[in-house]
């Protein structure tokens, strides 16, 4: 994922976010609100990181090289994933927030 993907992204799942009728109108300001500090983390990133925080969430050709036949995709992740958690935490928490809440609403 690109790095301006990222923001393109941010602003599908916006989107989705105001025009989810199911959505109750205190959840939605919340997770408008956990989005916009997603936004400002994200914007805070180093350009470096940022391509990792894309690749990470798109898992694309550029993070492709750490997979081998031995080893799953998903555990090929694990390494760059903690790293990039505990490099950047906050991100990473208001991420799974967000995401929690919004499998939680079917979204």
């Amino acid at each position: 994922m690109e790095p301006d993907m990222i923001e393109e992204t941010l602003g599908k799942i916006e989107t989705r976010i105001k025009s989810a009728e199911s959505i109750q109108p205190e959840r939605r300001a919340e997770l408008l609100r956990l989005l916009e500090t997603l936004r400002d983390e994200v914007s805070q990133l180093s350009p470096a990181h940022r391509v990792q925080a894309g690749n990470l969430a798109g898992f694309t050709p550029a993070a492709e090289p750490a997979v081998t036949t031995a080893t799953p995709p998903l555990k090929a992740l694990d390494s760059p994933a903690a790293e990039f958690e505990k490099a950047h935490p906050q991100l990473v928490r208001i991420a799974n927030a967000i995401s929690q809440q919004l499998s939680n609403l079917g979204i």
